[in-house]
């Protein structure tokens, strides 16, 4: 008779019932859903549901009877396999996401490639492809690097048996929750917010177990000191969450029904959009790439960071300035004049801070700017943190009513999103790839000649990219405002449109560089985790005859 018996833990049996409830209910919506595409996602969620539960149980039985010790021989016993799998998925979501942008780049250049078919058109495939550069591939970033920085610089285990794997799972289940809704034509609508009531729902679920793993870890540390990098990614889990559930508050038609309505109506829900949007802009693709930028760049140049005092006066001032910044995207709207005027002085006074970080991140460096000449990955991210400078200088420019005026709707604001999105977050994200990968396997990079080649190939894309946008946008800005001596519009929108067919042509082929550059990234990963076997010598070769 076994002295030990093996019993679940609180956190098994209460998700292992949680999501045996979740497939249940999922499955009575699917019977009575007012749509077949909300059908299919509450099938989705049942067959997820169902696919989890068995996981747990298999798990369950293949465990020993104790749970995993917080160290080991006085060491921290690190949870690395959510941060695995976070890695991976970035990867996989960043190459899809880039295929989806380059595909609708083409579209707009050739309309034809839509082939008149509803599930890939432009305004389908245009959020699908935001949603997947930004909260797949930066997402799955965010998560990885977050769990795996909190617990180094903590010397600390993560939080929770199961928390962490669910939080990684449950994201990309909304990830995909969210892109099949876009192309089943399943949206709410507003920018950068697009699903659904019950994909909200769920990744804010998925959200707040997130801040508890990551709020428990900080807890649970052994260092006395909170580094900053961990200040950036909290700031960023906390404001995130604050800014979906203000902007996604919405009444449902009906349970059955994939519809509802929010609950802020004309100007003021322009105003918590763009209080959200900005700030999804200003929390998720700065404040927590800007903990990545905190971390992995004193890592991989060896040097400490600049000025630690400087590092707290970017964070306290980013947080407080960039959360007043969003009416600067109202200009010339029904929004009351005094509101866009303060979105336009703070976007202006944030000028400061961006740039305080910006100089924080390039002086660490001081004392091994010789390491740009041999490591490809440092550059990618001391670029990356330069593309941060320039994105941060143009936006609050753009943001004075009268550049605004010339700017506003044209592909100039593309460009700029562009520069900080592939420039910034892009490279950043690249970079710390590229550091993660070898330090979880436990492996060299398999090429840093490859690395080398997507700095360049990559870099190339971005400035062909961006430099024909704010060429196409200007243009067009001056033709919409261009009058004839008799007071008419001189130009005619089509003309407008025709314009720009050269400019779509040079930012398709910007972007199929940028992404051949990630598709490089994607063999030299590959290669790194799974090295191939080395050949064995061939002996006792006979003569060519």
């Amino acid at each position: 008779m076994n002295a030990h018996t093996k019993y679940m833990t609180y956190g098994e049996g209460g998700l292992a019932a949680a999501l045996t409830a979740l497939a249940f209910v999922s499955v009575v919506i699917a019977a009575k859903a007012y749509t077949p595409a909300y059908a299919f996602h509450a099938y989705l969620f049942a067959a997820a549901s169902v696919a989890a539960v068995f996981a747990i149980l298999n798990r369950y039985f293949e465990r020993g009877d104790e749970p995993a010790p917080l160290t080991i021989e006085g060491k921290p016993n690190y949870n690395m396999g959510p941060v695995k799998l976070g890695t991976l998925l970035a990867v996989f979501w960043g190459i899809a996401g880039m295929m989806v942008g380059l595909w609708i780049a083409l579209e707009l250049a050739y309309p034809a490639l839509n082939f008149d078919l509803s599930y890939i058109s432009f305004g389908r495939l245009r959020p699908l492809h935001t949603s997947a550069v930004i909260f797949a591939f930066g997402g799955n970033v965010l998560i990885a690097t977050s769990f795996y920085v909190v617990q180094r610089t903590c010397r600390a285990r993560l939080v929770g048996d199961l928390a962490p794997w669910f939080v990684v799972l449950g994201y990309n289940l909304f990830i995909v929750i969210a892109g099949t809704g876009y192309l089943l034509g399943i949206t709410q609508s507003k920018e950068y917010a697009e699903p659904e009531w019950y994909a909200d729902l769920w990744l804010t679920i998925v959200w707040v177990v997130y801040l508890l793993v990551y709020l428990g870890t900080l807890m649970r540390r052994t260092e006395p000191h909170i580094y900053v990098a961990n200040w950036f990614y909290l700031a960023f889990i906390l404001t995130i969450a604050v800014l979906h559930v203000g902007n996604n508050a919405a009444i449902p038609v009906s349970v059955f029904s994939p519809k509802s309505y929010v609950v802020w109506a004309g100007v003021q829900d322009a105003m918590v959009q763009w209080w959200y949007g900005h700030n999804a802009v200003g929390f998720f693709l700065t404040a927590g790439f800007l903990g990545i930028m905190y971390y992995f760049i004193p890592k991989r140049a060896g040097r400490p960071v600049y000025s630690y005092r400087l590092s707290i006066i970017h964070f306290w001032a980013l947080i407080f300035l960039y959360i007043w910044a969003g009416p600067h995207h109202l200009h010339y709207t029904a929004l009351p004049d005094w509101t866009q005027t303060l979105g336009m002085t703070f976007s202006i006074m944030l000028w400061m801070p961006s740039w305080g970080g910006m100089i924080n991140g390039l002086m660490t460096l001081s004392g091994a700017w010789d390491k740009l000449r041999t490591d490809p990955v440092l550059r990618m991210m001391v670029l990356s943190v330069a593309f941060y400078g320039m994105a941060t200088f143009e936006g609050p420019v753009m943001s004075v009513k009268e550049v605004n005026s010339l700017s506003h709707y044209t592909d100039w604001t593309i460009g700029h999103v562009h520069s900080g999105a592939l420039g910034w977050v892009g490279f950043v994200s690249f970079g710390a790839i590229y550091c993660l990968v070898p330090w979880l396997w436990n492996r060299p990079l398999y090429s840093l000649r490859l690395v080398s080649w997507h700095f360049w190939i990559a870099t190339i894309g971005i400035v062909v990219y961006i430099t024909s946008m704010w060429v196409s946008g200007i243009l067009q800005g001056l033709m919409w405002r261009s009058y004839t001596n008799l007071g008419f519009l001189e130009y005619s929108f089509i003309e407008t449109v025709e314009a720009m067919h050269p400019f779509y042509v040079i930012r398709a082929l910007g972007g199929s560089l940028f992404l051949l550059g990630a598709l490089i990234m994607a063999f030299n990963v590959w290669r790194t985790i799974y090295p191939r076997a080395e050949l064995a010598p061939v002996t006792n070769l006979a003569p060519a005859e």
